[in-house]
Order: structure tokens, then C-alpha cells, then sequence
């Protein structure tokens, strides 16, 4: 029976994926499952009406599902916990709300094959030009589908900016991923139609600014229930707030005595990170060349000091964030190896400015990455961050756990390994241990502000004001961190929730004599990126 039990799961999951990659082909291609590499999708209100319809079918087949081993149970109750939260986001859909459903797997779909070139380049640029014949109704659907009653004035400004990048970003930025020049011409002479398709979407967009009457805010219980049945946490948006205020308050008194070690500094930790922030590297690309050796630095450190063990031919590239990325995110970022390949390298995307920015925004952005703040911030992003992880889990647990993945484990585990490295001694200057804790406490600040913002106790200008006093940002930084919060609801307090909950897993692990830290990071490392209930259960047993 037992065995019955797991062959059905186990053929249920592997018709899901089937069914999941051909709805979502920019999603399955970058985890790079073939056959996929040609298509955008379908963008149509019939497609997305029809593919909530089957989530909901999904979802029934799963809850009805018996689960032979506690393996088989996470698979089975991991994505039970995704669909679930898919069918509350329904709820409030983006599909009609907001340009950046339509935009984002535009650009991921065109730039991200020529990172991972997991095909020949012949091969890449005739998908790209497949793809590019699609852009012009992906964006005739989003025209066709966005609600002024619905869309909010907030999220359409931000897909604007995205938007107005589209034309330089396929005649400039995608031409120049191809190597050969006859190859290249041939990309180029494909993106006529895109590029005018863009044009269009940028007046639409410009005009439904101004109409557009709806709201970005979630509200509470929505919010709530995401927090307990995506994510599988205990509690809901009240209890996490007053968690990410006290945790700012302890950090605040920690920080008030750290800062007067710093040469110069005082009590007043926020004046001190602002001395610091003088010292940053003086160009962009310098900031990109830093940030390359302190990733070399940690990972050296890692090894040295035993902590992990790294993943067979992993590699990290250090590199530019794509053009079509500065419009909408001011901090640096990761791109993971494409989980379903032998790939292991994956790319640091230092936050450079859009194109043609002013010499005033170039320098805040670079006071935002001065040098005091770059050890935890790579720490973050590469070793044992991000990249360690995602290159260690991959091909290290079954393909269901590539597809589906928590911003609460993903993100908790780089935020707990930045405090795992000041355990260490890594950060020994103390202006490197007042940015970790800086960079910690604009997380707890993240708590506040995002559950504030859409259970509707903050307005965006409060929320930036709040950024800016009670973390380090400069005033450029902190609209741009709101405006995230109003486009992502219930990311932003996924680092430091999630980072409590890995090291509560931690002593708990430690205290049953489990084994050392290197046992600790590797096994929870390679369960994937579970809702943190789950990867409970995955490391130690419920």
C-alpha cells in the first residue's frame, strides 16, 4: 500500500510540473527543463482565468493525496501551501493590477537564456527571435487586461519606468549579448515589432496613470493569510509587526553601543553609518570591481574556516545589473544557476543606476554600497548567501522544490548567515559590524513599515520618512525600498522573520547534538527553499 501511496504522488507531481512548465515557459526555461526556450506564453484573460481554474482542480487532487513517506508528505504539503496562496492572491490579481505581470517575463524571457547560455548561440538567438514575434501581444493582452478600476496610479508609475527602458533594452542591451556578428545583426533586425509594440505600451501606460483609480494596498486579511497558508507561519500581520518592532528596538540599543568603536563615531549609530557612507567606491564600475573581491574574500573565508561544503564546478559572476532592472530596483540582487541543469554559476548583479542618470543619483547609489557596507551586503548575495545556497541545492532535492520556493526561507537563510558570519569573526573591523547590524535592522524596519503600508496605517511618504530615521537610507533609497513594498506585499519582512526562524532551527539542531555548523548548513541547505515549517520538518522531524 505504502508503495502504491508514493507511485501515485509521485506521478500526480510529475503531471503537475508538466502542466505547470507549459503554462509558465519563462519560468521552466530558466531552471532550464527543454522545450521551452521559444514561447512567452499565453497572456490572454482567458489563459490566466483558465490557469486559476486548474490551480483550484490542482489543488483538490493534492489535498485529497496520501503521502507514503515524510519526503513525499513535504512535496505533497509544499505545494498544497503554494497553490493555496496563488488561489488567495487571486484574490487580489496582478493580472489586472498591475503592467509588471506582462513586463517582467518579457525581459527575464529575452536576457536571462543569454546568462545561462544553456543552448548554442545560434540556437539562443533563434529562440529570442521566436520570442520576440510574441512581445508585441503579450503587450496588446496587457492593454487589453489592466483595470483602471483596479490598477493602482502607484504600480503603473513603477511599470512605466520599467516600460520606457524596453526600446534601448532590446536595440542596444539584447544585441549585445550575441557574439557573432551576423547572428547579432539577425537579433537586431527582429526587434522592430517589439520595440513598436513597447512605444504603444508606453502611452497606454503613461495615459492609464492617470486613470487608473484602484489600490495597491492588500489590507489585513489578506495579508494574514498568505503569512499562515503560503507560508505556514503561526502567526499573522499584527503579531509580525510587533515582532519587527521589538526586534528594531534591541538592535537600536545594540547599535548605539557598537557605534562609539567606530573611529569617529558616537551613540547616534544613524550619523555614524552616514560618516561611513562618505567612504564608497568612486565610479560604478569600481563599486562592481569591490564588490568582486570581497565575494572572493568570503568564499575564502568559508573555506577556511570549514562552514560549508561547496557544490561540484559552482562559480559566481559578479556583473552589472541588467538595464531593464535599474528602473525598478536599487539594491543588488542574485540570479540563481538554472536548477534543473548541471549549471552551478550564478550572477551578483551590482545595483548600478539606469542609463542617463544624474551625477547626484549616481553618488547616493553609491553611498548606499560604500565600503563599510559591502562585506555583509556580499556576504548576503554570494558566500554563504544566496549563491552558496542556490548552487548547493540545486540538483539536491526533487524538481518540485526548484519550481515552488519561499522568500522566507530564501531570504531568512542570507540574513542569517550575515549573523552566522559575525559569529565568525568576519566582519572584525567594527564599521563592518555596525553596516551588518545596519543592514539587520533596516529588516526589522521592513516588518514595520511593509505590514503597515497595506493594512493601511502608513501612508508611502510616512513609510519613507520611517526608512530614512530609523534606518541609514538616503532619502533616494528609501523611495525606492517603498515603492517595492507597495508592488511585493509580504516580501520585505521575509529576511528577518526568516532569519529568527533559521537560527530558533539552529538551536534546536545544536541542542539535540545533531552535529556542527558545516552539518547544519549543508542539510538545511539542501531541503530547497521550504516554507520554514517545512523545512523544519525536512531537517530535524515535526
Amino acid at each position: 500500500m505504502a508503495s502504491d501511496t508514493s507511485t501515485a504522488l509521485t506521478h500526480d507531481l510529475t503531471a503537475y510540473l508538466d502542466w505547470y512548465f507549459e503554462q509558465h515557459p519563462v519560468p521552466a526555461d530558466a531552471l532550464g527543463v527543454p522545450g521551452h526556450s521559444s514561447r512567452l506564453g499565453d497572456f490572454t484573460a482567458a489563459a490566466f482565468e483558465g490557469r486559476e481554474r486548474d490551480r483550484s482542480g490542482w489543488l483538490a487532487r493534492f489535498e485529497a493525496e496520501r503521502a507514503a513517506t515524510p519526503a513525499d508528505r513535504i512535496d505533497r504539503d509544499l505545494v498544497i501551501a503554494m497553490l493555496r496562496g496563488q488561489a488567495l492572491a487571486d484574490r487580489w490579481p496582478s493580472w489586472r493590477r498591475d503592467p509588471s505581470a506582462y513586463l517582467g517575463p518579457i525581459f527575464t524571457g529575452l536576457f536571462t537564456p543569454f546568462l545561462h547560455r544553456l543552448l548554442p548561440e545560434p540556437e539562443l538567438v533563434a529562440a529570442s527571435e521566436a520570442r520576440l514575434a510574441e512581445v508585441p501581444a503579450v503587450l496588446a493582452a496587457c492593454r487589453a487586461n489592466l483595470d483602471p478600476g483596479l490598477a493602482a496610479p502607484l504600480l503603473v508609475r513603477r511599470a512605466l519606468g520599467q516600460a520606457k527602458a524596453g526600446p534601448d533594452f532590446l536595440t542596444t542591451a539584447l544585441p549585445a549579448q550575441v557574439h557573432d556578428d551576423a547572428l547579432r545583426a539577425r537579433i537586431a533586425d527582429a526587434t522592430g515589432p517589439a520595440v513598436r509594440a513597447f512605444e504603444t505600451t508606453v502611452t497606454f501606460l503613461t495615459q492609464l496613470a492617470e486613470r487608473a483609480t484602484g489600490d495597491w494596498r492588500m489590507g489585513e486579511t489578506l495579508y494574514t493569510a498568505l503569512l499562515q497558508q503560503r507560508e505556514l507561519l503561526g502567526y499573522g500581520a499584527a503579531e509580525l509587526r510587533g515582532r519587527g518592532q521589538v526586534a528594531w528596538d534591541r538592535l537600536d540599543g545594540e547599535m548605539r553601543e557598537l557605534a562609539v568603536r567606530v573611529p569617529g563615531g558616537s551613540t547616534d549609530w544613524r550619523a555614524t553609518m552616514a560618516s561611513l557612507q562618505a567612504d564608497h567606491p568612486p565610479t560604478l564600475e569600481a563599486m562592481r570591481s569591490e564588490y568582486e573581491a570581497e565575494t572572493s574574500r568570503a568564499r575564502a573565508f568559508l573555506a577556511e574556516h570549514e562552514l560549508v561544503t561547496f557544490a561540484d564546478g559552482e562559480q559566481c559572476r559578479v556583473v552589472p545589473a541588467p538595464p531593464y532592472q535599474r528602473p525598478l530596483l536599487a539594491v543588488a540582487s542574485y540570479l540563481q544557476p538554472p536548477g534543473l541543469t548541471a549549471s552551478r554559476t550564478g550572477h551578483f548583479f551590482v545595483p548600478y543606476t539606469p542609463d542617463g542618470a544624474s551625477d547626484e543619483a549616481i553618488e547616493a547609489r553609491l553611498r548606499t554600497n560604500a565600503r563599510a557596507q559591502l562585506p555583509t551586503i556580499s556576504v548576503h548575495e554570494t558566500y554563504p548567501g544566496h549563491h552558496w545556497h542556490l548552487s548547493w541545492t540545486a540538483g539536491r532535492c526533487p524538481a518540485v522544490r526548484a519550481v515552488h520556493s519561499s522568500s522566507y526561507f530564501v531570504e531568512g537563510w542570507a540574513l542569517y548567515v550575515e549573523g552566522m558570519m559575525r559569529e565568525q569573526g568576519y566582519f572584525a573591523d567594527p564599521a563592518h559590524e555596525l553596516a551588518h547590524l545596519d543592514a539587520r535592522i533596516l529588516r526589522a524596519a521592513r516588518i514595520v513599515v511593509d505590514t503597515a503600508l497595506h493594512c493601511g496605517d502608513m501612508e508611502p511618504a510616512e513609510a519613507e520618512e520611517f526608512m530614512v530615521t530609523k534606518a541609514s537610507l538616503t532619502p533616494e533609497a528609501a523611495a525606492g525600498e517603498v515603492d517595492r513594498y507597495c508592488a511585493w506585499p509580504t516580501q520585505a519582512p521575509s529576511y528577518l522573520t526568516g532569519c529568527l526562524e533559521i537560527e530558533q532551527l539552529r538551536a534546536e539542531w545544536t541542542a539535540a547534538g545533531r552535529g556542527g555548523l558545516r552539518e547544519f548548513h549543508d542539510t538545511l541547505a539542501a531541503t530547497g527553499c521550504l516554507p520554514l515549517g517545512l523545512a523544519r520538518a525536512a531537517t530535524i522531524g515535526s
